[in-house]
């Protein structure tokens, strides 16, 4: 029976909410609950048919997501970002992405019988990696902080990078379809090259003025920054074909570098624009892989695939490495991790429909090639990196931070008492002002929500053993209380007592959410735990042993609330008012006489 189209909209809908929710609670990357439903709606059941679905509306679909895509990447490249990383990274995002791009692409040509052209694109478009699938990958392999960090910036900085190279590419390949010579050729490439770059800065420029001097209103904004978007590749196009995507990169980094243009929201709603294109995006992608072409391939496909893991990623980590402190055992790791993400996969889809627009005889195999290669990483490095760090010995050791969310007064005080027990410790809050006195504090602080997709990619919770919401407002408590209770257990996840919750807010008092507001005793809220802290109150740790026990100590500070008690082996546990096993640590706010006296 054949289904209606809106029939045909809502199965996309769904299987992309079930895709991510899958992805969620396995911790898998997305990309594979994604391509499994996109293949059984497809090639396996018949289902969903996007080139019938869609028709001539594929193909616009396509490419506006992808710039949206494109654009939305770029908003996270910022030049004094990478001026600050290590050599490695800067070496793997240029002479590593050129080394990668020329391995994969002489291996198609000679391997697999590509055209030049077509081995060429498929070498620029799988140098991308990319955070969504490096992030939940490094939460399960906990390498060490090194090879985490390069992992991890890696796959930030080629996001954007990767993409220009691959569109430079691109256009060269599609514009030297239609040159009439070799001079019409570079003369038509350039001025792509230049429409992509001056009209990209433009726009970029335009959009950070209005934003800077509040043209817009604040509910505007998202919507006024996704409109310019697609304008700026719209009007790009029309003035020299291809170079649309090209636009909307630049503008993106442009935007990005601007100074006193504040992107926090803008980048929230373009995250969350782009979880939603990027899942149902993939599945209509995915519906449309042909596995026939996929298995003819047979051999020489494996042989690419071989060439991929066991050569072009080492040869890269090679190079790049040169000359760093990195041991064998890092650099081995690092040659095992690359996987490719789903920018490959609709960059990729994208330029064969163009290429079959054009006339191109044999583009589908790009789609082909570049999910296989997809494939491979992501199955084959997420099943075995871990075991392989165990046996490097280059995983990190049992975790030990401490993620706070908050950055507030008390949240600043406690983090300090926990630094000093050589605790790593980070505070999260999406107050710049807090944020801003956290670091002058020297607090390692990340500014945002913690349970955001930005910090899904941007957050390194490598260290992170126990999360602690210290949040004055409930509700942001109990967000982060949802989504960290899953990733590291409910019993390594605690929230404080912000006081009574507000009527009709039944997220507020959930059962469940009750039973993480254990952080302290029944009368030590946040409000007079601040309150004690204005006062003069301080947080302090303080070793007992055999001499100078409990008792000790509570006839030296007797107005002492205890906070934390720390064992010997180094476990932080909330303090429940009972005698402390000895010997230990104990964290509690002291007040002084003045505050005591006054009853708080």
């Amino acid at each position: 029976m054949e289904l209606s189209a809106p029939l045909l909209l809502v199965i996309i809908g769904l299987s992309s909410l079930v895709a991510q929710w899958l992805a969620w609670l396995l911790r898998l990357p997305a990309i594979l609950p994604l391509l499994v439903f996109g293949i059984l709606l497809g090639p396996v059941g018949h289902v969903l048919q996007p080139d019938a679905l869609f028709g001539a509306l594929l193909f616009p679909l396509v490419s506006l997501s992808v710039a949206i895509i494109l654009f939305e990447g770029a908003l996270t490249l910022r030049f004094d970002e990478i001026r600050g990383l290590g050599k490695v990274v800067r070496n793997l995002v240029t002479i590593g992405m050129f080394i990668t791009f020329l391995a994969i692409g002489l291996t198609c040509w000679l391997l697999l019988d590509f055209p030049p052209e077509l081995a060429a694109l498929v070498g620029a478009v799988t140098v991308v990696t990319g955070p969504t699938v490096i992030a939940p990958l490094m939460r399960v392999v906990r390498p060490n902080k090194a090879i985490n960090q390069i992992l991890r910036w890696e796959g930030i900085v080629i996001d954007p990078v990767g993409a220009i190279f691959t569109l430079l590419v691109f256009e060269f390949i599609v514009l030297q379809q239609k040159a009439e010579s070799l001079t019409h050729l570079f003369w038509t490439f350039g001025l792509t090259v230049v429409v992509g770059t001056v009209g990209g800065a433009l726009f970029g420029w335009l959009m950070g003025v209005a934003l800077k001097r509040v043209w817009l209103p604040g509910y505007l904004q998202n919507f006024a920054v996704l409109a310019v978007t697609l304008t700026a590749f719209g009007a790009s196009n029309a003035i020299a074909d291809e170079s649309g995507l090209l636009t909307v990169t630049v503008m993106g980094i442009w935007l990005a570098n601007m100074r006193d243009v504040d992107l926090s929201e803008i980048i929230a709603f373009k995250e969350e624009l782009s979880a939603l294109l990027i899942s149902a995006l993939f599945i209509i992608l995915a519906a449309r892989l042909d596995l026939g072409a996929l298995l003819a391939m047979g051999w020489p496909l494996l042989g690419l695939l071989l060439v991929v893991q066991f050569i072009a990623r080492p040869l890269c980590i090679a190079l790049s490495t040169w000359g760093s402190s990195l041991s064998w055992r890092d650099k081995l790791l690092l040659s095992w991790i690359s996987p490719r993400g789903i920018v490959a996969a609709a960059v990729s889809s994208l330029f064969a429909l163009t290429l079959e627009k054009t006339g191109y005889e044999g583009a589908s195999r790009l789609v082909t090639v570049v999910f296989a290669v997809i494939i491979g990483t992501v199955v084959l490095q997420s099943l075995t990196s871990s075991f392989l760090a165990r046996a490097l010995r280059v995983q990190q050791r049992e975790p030990r931070g401490i993620l706070i969310i908050g950055a507030n007064s008390v949240a600043r005080a406690l983090a300090a008492a926990l630094q000093k027990l050589d605790l790593p410790v980070l505070v999260t809050d999406s107050s710049w002002e807090y944020y801003r006195l956290a670091r002058m504090e020297g607090i390692p602080a990340y500014y945002g929500n913690a349970w955001s997709d930005h910090a899904e990619n941007f957050l390194d919770l490598s260290e992170t053993a126990q999360v602690l919401a210290l949040s004055p407002n409930r509700h942001q408590n109990a967000l982060a209380v949802y989504h960290f209770s899953h990733i590291f257990g409910n019993n390594n996840v605690a929230a404080i007592r912000s006081g009574a919750a507000l009527k009709g807010r039944r997220d507020s008092e959930s059962p469940r959410f009750r039973r993480h507001e254990v952080l302290f005793s029944q009368e030590h809220t946040y409000a007079r735990l601040s309150s004690l802290l204005a006062k003069g109150g301080v947080i302090k740790a303080t070793g007992l042993n055999e001499n100078f026990g409990w008792e000790e100590y509570l006839e030296k500070n007797q107005n002492a609330l205890l906070l934390f008690v720390q064992d010997e082996q180094g476990k932080l546990k909330i303090g429940d008012g009972q005698p402390p096993a000895l010997p230990c640590t104990v964290i509690a706010l002291v007040q002084n006489e003045s505050s005591a006296s006054s009853g708080d």
